[in-house]
């Protein structure tokens, strides 16, 4: 999908693009419904798959569908760590592998050095020079701490230098006291498909040896504003599960792939947007012939030409990859006024370079993965620009958002309900604009909004 048909205000259908032959179709419809996922790859590595893309919700929104809560992304603890520059995703371990698992680093930095540089094992350090440190830092949650809490926490120790692995971003989940405790049958009855996974991918054996891993994007909370009934600011426009902003915050809620998917996809939309299609039965069939496809159709060719136009030096994926250490380094897992505004900046920057200095190999009328890329990239760029500037504006550490301004003296996240209880959401103004923020505020009349523990 390269863009959303209005007519009249309202949503009437889509141009899109045939992957198979790169020929640009229109779709008319009485209503459009969004199921196009998240952002996540606007960071390049991401747990999700490689063709997961923002660009539909996007397209949208710069047609008038607000945005909400763009920073809010969550960054997952348990994923294989990045192990070349030629890597394209990162692998999920489940998460289920923290129910036995246990996560720690050494307490001795000449210990860590000596990971690093590749000259011990993790199973060669005595168990009084472990430092479980989630156990430590939480005992009554211990390694079941919330997502945001393990990923930060094993940031931290890798920052302060005790990462195990050659790039000091590391750290270790360890079955050796579960296979004690239960027995090899018992561990591999609940996580053997995990472990041979992991030795696939990594040859070493998690029996013999710890698992390494370590936090990367997973899933993103933001997304298109929709109201109850899941429809968006644009009439006749719905987005529904991770395409949206509902039902999350600054934290992904549990079990979300079936709470969005049935809820929204099964119990919600079928039934609301039948309300909105109860008035258009009398409307004739949308006409995809007319001025309004024809005007987005136009627009889309006009930015595929141009693309393909510049013939500059840099790839697509280069472009794409420095734009994943600029979010990575500072719209991460930790955040700050000074480098949220460098992030802004340096993804302008990468943006005007980008169109002009880009290369797009191949042709636009037949099967082109380096244009859908390049498509892609466009609209990322923008992606990241906005989540930055949705991350400065909140200057407050809520979930998955951690403003390091805003942290208390054990280095938790540090809430402010007084300024920033509200959903925030963006308008585009256009290119090269400031979007508009709109507030939204959150009123809880059941639930008593407290603050996190789990130390006690």
């Amino acid at each position: 999908m390269l863009d959303l048909v209005l007519i009249n205000g309202e949503a009437k259908g889509i141009i899109a693009r045939n992957l198979t032959n790169g020929k640009i179709e229109r779709f008319g419809a009485h209503a459009v419904v969004l199921a196009s996922g998240g952002y996540g790859n606007t960071y390049f590595l991401s747990t999700n798959a490689m063709n997961s893309n923002g660009s539909a919700a996007w397209q949208c929104y710069k047609k008038g569908a607000f945005f909400a809560n763009p920073c809010f992304a969550q960054i997952h603890p348990t994923c294989i760590p990045i192990h070349g520059d030629q890597q394209s995703k990162l692998t999920l371990m489940s998460e289920s592998l923290r129910n036995d698992g246990r996560i720690w680093v050494p307490k001795k930095l000449e210990e860590a050095k000596k990971l690093q540089e590749g000259k011990i094992k993790g199973s060669q350090i005595p168990e009084e020079d472990r430092d479980y440190y989630l156990e430590r830092r939480y005992p009554a949650f211990g390694n079941l701490v919330p997502r945001d809490v393990a990923s930060r926490a094993a940031k931290e120790r890798c920052d302060a230098g005790y990462g195990v692995n050659n790039t000091g971003k590391a750290v270790f989940l360890d079955f050796k006291d579960a296979i004690k405790r239960l027995g090899k049958e018992v561990v591999d009855a609940r996580y053997g498909n995990l472990f041979d996974m992991y030795k696939e991918i990594t040859d070493v054996d998690p029996h013999e040896e710890p698992m390494m891993i370590y936090p990367a994007i997973h899933y993103t909370m933001g997304g298109l504003w929709v109201d109850y009934n899941l429809m968006t600011t644009i009439p006749g426009l719905y987005a529904i599960g991770e395409a949206n902003f509902s039902d999350h915050g600054g934290n992904r809620l549990g079990a979300s792939a079936l709470m969005q998917g049935l809820a929204d996809g099964y119990f919600i939309l079928p039934y609301t947007i039948g309300d909105y299609l109860a008035s258009k039965f009398k409307e004739p069939k949308t006409d995809t012939n007319a001025p309004e496809f024809e005007a987005a159709e136009k627009a889309v060719q006009e930015k595929i030409d141009k693309l393909m136009s510049i013939k500059g030096k840099k790839t697509v994926d280069a472009f794409h990859k420095e734009l994943g250490h600029i979010m990575w380094e500072y719209v991460g897992m930790a955040r700050n006024k000074a480098g949220l505004e460098k992030a802004i900046e340096l993804i302008q920057e990468l943006k005007k370079n980008f169109w002009s200095n880009v290369y797009v190999a191949g042709e636009t009328g037949v099967f082109n993965q380096e244009l859908e890329k390049a498509l892609r990239v466009a609209d990322f760029l923008e992606i990241g620009e906005l989540m930055a500037r949705d991350a400065l504006n909140r200057n407050e550490s809520c979930g998955g958002h951690f403003r390091e301004e805003m942290q208390t003296e054990e280095g938790e996240t540090k809430r402010d309900d007084v300024n920033y209880m509200y959903v925030a959401a963006w308008e585009y103004k256009g290119a090269d604009k400031q979007p508009e923020l709109h507030k939204e505020p959150l009123k809880f009349e059941f639930a008593h909004v407290a603050t996190r523990n789990y130390k006690d």
